[in-house]
């Protein structure tokens, strides 16, 4: 018989938590920056570009630079900070729903609890495993397990479903790295995910505008603002120092939303001395009983702009976009920033075992725009000379956290996990590429090896990449 998990009344011992997201400070420094020069937005993406983090002001700065010619020199910024810090290597993973019973009421979800078209799925344990085979069989390595908020899907719940998911071998195949989607919880209940051996937890606050916030969460535990905004403080204190933060584009002005972002980042680092492992920022899309324009639309232009904006704001977090967005959207903002995407995408409960492209909103949290396999997605990313990774490394060495951050900022991001992202290729390359692909990823391969100088790392490389051929696995500096 399942625990049932009640939240409590959440407080950091001897130390309560300060609302640390003001809607009139962030407003006051968006007008104060107002009109920039030309020259002001030069200097501040002069400093990103030295890796630097930028401060409120500076990004305001960006946000308000509105000409044409100051939008263009913010996205050719971004895209050379994305090339100098991170290469030119791209991390894929795929969602996986276990569940979408949900009492919350949130206006803009198709598993808000008031949705009666909704079909309510919890997967069994033999239709997680199968699930998964299917996405091992895709030749996935990192998976997002992605749960609705419900008394059902307890702590315990989602450890045992993390341990069912790394249990799973499926021919070559094999779940290195489990990231969670789900209801925030208290620090015991974190406590009891991270000992199931989770990656990244992810909680969005949607929208960090108070007013915003409460106008579409309208019932449940998810209408409760600070106890959403203090969710993952309550994970860095169980010892999760790997979080995800986002906002959902569409529900307040986009200018707000970025420095609600960045305020957050700057909440993390104050206390716990490490910002989010990740942002994310997906935009409405339609939903099951919901198909209404967004009151605080974003538009193509401002979207891609915003991820540039983001990109310079925050050098060393990883960005994230899913398959919400439409492929030519996709392609255009990994050039100024993005540097992790799903593949092969499906949302639907149980939808990879049953091989459906087709879409059933009753049974899906929102639409999709990116629904290509995961080799359609390989093949486009190669054609662009991206190096698709599925690297684990970091996790299994402890670079994660505090620990990432000292390991990343001198630049060693680009260094060992451009190699990984070659080795852990060539094991998809090896095991589940077409034959086009696969001459198109050696390649490429071929090519990134050329630019490297130090030629014992060279060597070293080129040995482990044989092995992989060979039919080791799992081989990662």
């Amino acid at each position: 018989m399942p625990v049932i998990y009640h939240p409590q009344k959440y407080k950091l011992e001897d130390r309560p938590l300060e609302n640390f997201i003001d809607s009139n400070e962030i407003w006051d420094i968006l007008k104060q920056n107002e009109n920039p020069s030309l020259e002001r937005v030069r200097e501040v993406i002069a400093k990103s570009l030295d890796k630097n983090r930028l401060t409120m002001e500076e990004t305001a700065v960006l946000i308000n630079a509105n000409s044409p010619e100051m939008i263009q020199e913010i996205k050719d910024g971004a895209r050379e900070l994305k090339e100098r810090v991170y290469g030119k290597r791209i991390v894929l993973f795929a969602p996986l729903y276990i569940g979408n019973l949900c009492v919350n009421n949130c206006a803009y979800c198709g598993f808000r609890t008031d949705n009666k078209n909704q079909k309510r799925t919890t997967l069994l344990p033999a239709e997680v495993e199968e699930e998964v085979k299917m996405l091992e069989d895709a030749g996935h390595k990192r998976l997002i397990l992605v749960f609705g908020e419900h008394p059902k899907y307890n702590p315990q719940f989602i450890a045992g479903t993390v341990r069912n998911v790394y249990k799973v071998k499926h021919g070559n195949g094999e779940i290195r790295r489990v990231n969670i989607n789900a209801a925030p919880l208290d620090v015991e209940g974190f406590r009891v995910v991270k000992d199931a051996g989770i990656g990244t937890y992810q909680v969005f606050q949607e929208t960090y505008n108070r007013d915003a916030y409460l106008k579409v969460h309208l019932g449940g535990k998810k209408r409760d603002y600070h106890w959403r905004i203090t969710a993952l403080d309550r994970a860095q204190e169980a010892g999760i120092d790997d979080v995800g933060i986002g906002a959902l584009l569409g529900l307040y002005d986009w200018r707000f939303e970025v420095m609600g972002l960045l305020r957050h980042v700057n909440h993390f680092e104050a206390v716990y001395n490490v910002g989010p492992h990740t942002i994310s920022f997906p935009r409405i899309k339609p939903a099951s009983g919901f198909n209404v324009k967004p009151e605080f639309d974003v538009s193509d232009e401002e979207f891609t702009r915003l991820v540039a904006i983001l990109r310079l704001a925050v050098p060393y977090t990883g960005l994230i976009l899913t398959a919400r967005e439409p492929a030519h959207i996709r392609d255009e903002v990994l050039e100024f920033g993005v540097s992790q995407i799903d593949g092969g995408t499906n949302i639907e409960m149980k939808g990879y075992s049953a091989h459906k492209k087709e879409q059933d909103l009753d049974q899906e949290q929102f639409s999709i725009g990116d629904n290509r396999t995961l080799n359609e997605v390989m093949d486009e990313l190669l054609g662009h000379a991206y190096l698709p990774s599925f690297c684990t490394a970091c996790y299994r060495l402890k670079r994660t956290g505090e620990h990432f951050m000292e390991f990343s900022v001198p630049g060693f991001i680009k260094r060992f996990c451009q190699p990984n992202a070659m080795l852990t290729m060539a094991e998809y390359l090896e095991d589940y590429a077409p034959k086009e692909t696969r001459e198109k990823g050696y390649k490429l391969i071929e090519e990134n090896l050329k630019e490297y100088k130090d030629e014992q790392f060279k060597e070293k490389l080129i040995d482990r990449l044989e092995r992989v051929k060979q039919g080791e696995r799992d081989l990662y500096f």
